[in-house]
């Protein structure tokens, strides 16, 4: 994992609404929390996600 990587948020414990959201990955801190654009909170390494190559952050930004 490193920075501008892209992710998409699988579950993020405790806060659902995060389930589904896209983002690229901005920095991990010192705990192993992962930061990025997808809005606000960070992951913790107990939640689970998905890395993106650019080319499917592309074709889901032309479907969506």
């Amino acid at each position: 994992m490193k920075k501008g990587q892209w992710i998409r948020i699988i579950n993020m414990e405790g806060e659902p609404q995060y389930g589904g959201k896209i983002g690229q990955v901005e920095f991990i801190d010192d705990a192993g929390q992962i930061h990025g654009t997808w809005g606000g909170l960070a992951l913790q390494p107990r939640d689970s996600y998905e890395l993106l190559t650019d080319e499917q952050v592309a074709k889901i930004k032309v479907e969506e």
